[in-house]
């Protein structure tokens, strides 16, 4: 059988009722989906969180500006690395399923987050630790990248229909707003039983050892996960028998040009995450120079508004459809990312700090809140954990290079926030054309 004909076969497959699922499977996969993505996302902005810290230990330089760049650098590397982590366990997905990917991959990358912790410094053994640290980074990369490809597609094939932009929100954005709301209240007790000097040298190590935490937590949590109704109806059918791998499909002829706008759209929403959320613990440091307990509540704030503004936006795109969504939260941001970093820089007051820094991670996480499911409609369910992954990871990877380059671009401290203002405004122009171009796919994932 061709793989034209598997991949309509599959369509045919999506168009159908899905089998019914009860109450507890729904709740039981969307939490599983939110935790697991929330876990990988705690253990991925741990760095964020201490990368001053791990810029001194890891990246000597001759300026704070260039071991934050390469701090930052670093934290690029691990993205970089997320597609291929997609392939490998999109394929799993695709193939063996969507729970045991779940399992492998967010176990993975606690194991290999807590494995930081217990490196030796540069002033230790000079230039291996930082080879060492880039290496682990490449392997959490990996992980991360497998992570996505489970977690991004079990909630969305198990939920009724009437939630699936609200799911698109909470586990896309709201998954990594929990995911920094467990690492900044995670932050705020380790710089509080570790303060001043004895963070950089006891407190970041600590950071780290949270991850293996996470990974028990969420083996714990996927005991009781059932599988995606929509990959067993799948399996069972010939549309699951591909005749190529699940790779080689979503690169083919029929589905390049999908992935290729795909990521244009996720390219925009990741860059506008993580010059916001992802950007921020920097910038309340070395610009608004809030100490390190202030800074870790406005973290702590922000991180709830994070998941707010995700689920309102996702499930607004039930009703507003989700190209018309998109085009208007880009509009919007185009507008006020560059305004909201100014006054942010200039804020005097810790309300206005409030103000400013959450509205900014409103705008950043209403960008991409309706992409997780706008991706997911896109693709078929025998090739769909491996379609999605790509598409975010490599979409994600683009916009998690982008504090290296805003911190390159600036030359300087003071530099930084029109920097910011710059750079989001030219992707967010990028991330317009890519939704200008789509059809509506509302309705399309049956």
């Amino acid at each position: 059988m061709s793989i034209s004909t598997n991949i309509e076969s599959a369509k045919t497959i999506d168009s159908s009722p899905a089998n019914a699922t009860g109450r507890k499977q729904v709740v039981t996969a969307t939490t599983a989906s939110l935790l697991g993505w929330a876990f990988d996302l705690f253990d991925l902005f741990l760095l964020l969180y201490v990368a001053p810290t791990v810029g001194k230990l890891f990246f000597p330089a001759s300026s704070p500006i260039l071991q934050l760049a390469a701090t930052y650098a670093s934290f690029s590397v691990t993205l970089l690395m997320r597609p291929i982590g997609s392939a490998v366990f999109g394929s799993y997905s695709d193939r063996i399923g969507r729970k045991k990917a779940m399992i492998v991959s967010v176990t993975g990358v606690g194991v290999s987050t807590a494995l930081f912790g217990a490196l030796p410094t540069v002033e230790q053994i000079g230039v291996p630790a930082t080879i060492l640290f880039i290496a682990l980074r490449l392997i959490q990369g990996i992980f991360v990248g497998g992570v996505i490809a489970s977690t991004h597609t079990i909630s969305t094939e198990t939920v009724p229909p009437k939630w699936r932009g609200l799911m698109s929100g909470l586990i896309g954005g709201g998954g990594a707003g929990l995911g920094a709301l467990f690492a900044s209240g995670w932050y705020f007790v380790v710089s509080s039983v570790f303060p001043g000097s004895s963070f950089d040298v006891w407190g970041w190590r600590v950071m780290f050892y949270a991850g293996i935490v996470s990974a028990i937590l969420g083996i714990f949590v996927y005991r009781s996960l059932e599988e995606s109704p929509l990959w067993l109806q799948s399996k069972n059918s010939d549309a699951g028998k591909l005749g190529k791998a699940p790779v080689r499909a979503v690169l083919s002829r029929q589905y390049l040009p999908i992935l290729l706008v795909n990521l244009l759209i996720v390219a925009g929403g990741g860059t506008a995450y993580y010059l916001t959320s992802g950007y921020l613990p920097t910038f309340l440091k070395i610009i608004n120079e809030l100490p390190a307990g202030t800074s870790s509540l406005v973290l702590m704030t922000v991180s709830i508004v994070n998941i707010i503004a995700s689920g309102l936006v996702g499930h607004a795109s039930e009703f507003l459809g989700r190209r018309k969504t998109m085009l208007i939260t880009g509009i919007v941001c185009l507008i006020g990312f560059p305004v909201l970093y100014a006054k942010l820089a200039a804020a005097t007051d810790i309300a206005s700090v409030y103000f400013y820094a959450s509205a900014l991670v409103f705008l950043g996480n209403a960008s991409y809140a309706p992409v997780l499911v706008f991706l997911n409609e896109r693709f078929p369910t025998a090739i769909r954990s491996t379609g999605v992954a790509l598409s975010w990871n490599v979409g994600f990877a683009v916009g998690g290079m982008m504090p290296t380059f805003v911190s390159l671009a600036s030359g300087s401290i003071g530099q930084i926030p029109a920097t910011l203002g710059y750079f989001l405004a030219g992707i967010i122009i990028v991330y317009l054309i890519g939704t200008l171009v789509i059809s509506e796919t509302k309705g399309q994932l049956k």
